[in-house]
């Protein structure tokens, strides 16, 4: 049963590769294992809802694509979401070309008369790239430890666009940002 469906941005391959290795050092910890075992890749989720018909969206998100450009992105501080996921992540300096990006999505799911919950509106939306979740309470100062161990910033670009059902990670479809050649 789906748990819901997200809009997600992706890094060119080095940058995911940063992420990764955040990943796979928490993993050999065995602080988090859970992105990896949901099959998830890295990204920044810029629109999330728990029910979606997947066609509805996939013309506008490549129309969408198609008119940007990579954009520059420098992971510089690590955070956490201390609710009952334990999330912790790296989060992109707030350049007005992501915070742009992100409402010129909004706008366009809202012209097809999808909703945009709160966590996702233009003075809500907080851009952030997941390295765990579900982290024990005992153990959240120890991933933080882990994590400063990551040469910050890490910089890179968003080449890549898609919609996943989740979880596990099922991706619907994807498209290279300034080209509409389907990925």
């Amino acid at each position: 049963m789906s748990q819901g469906f997200s809009i997600e941005l992706y890094f060119d391959p080095a940058l995911e590769n940063q992420v990764l290795k955040a990943w796979n050092v928490l993993a050999r910890r065995q602080i988090s294992t859970q992105l990896i075992e949901m099959e998830s890749r890295p990204h920044i989720s810029l629109f999330s809802t728990p029910f979606l018909d997947p066609s509805k969206l996939e013309s506008v998100v490549k129309s969408f694509a198609s008119k940007q450009e990579p954009l520059a992105l420098s992971f510089s501080s690590i955070g956490a979401f201390p609710n009952e996921n334990n999330l912790l992540f790296l989060s992109p300096a707030p350049t007005m070309a992501i915070l742009q990006f992100q409402a010129q999505l909004s706008e366009a799911i809202k012209k097809e008369g999808i909703e945009v919950g709160e966590d996702f509106k233009v003075d809500s939306w907080i851009p952030y790239c997941p390295v765990a979740q579900q982290v024990p309470k005992t153990r959240i100062a120890e991933a933080f430890c882990v994590l400063r161990e990551l040469k910050l910033p890490v910089s890179g670009y968003a080449m890549e666009i898609g919609l996943v059902e989740f979880s596990p990670v099922r991706e619907h479809f994807s498209f290279g940002l300034g080209n509409t050649i389907e990925t």
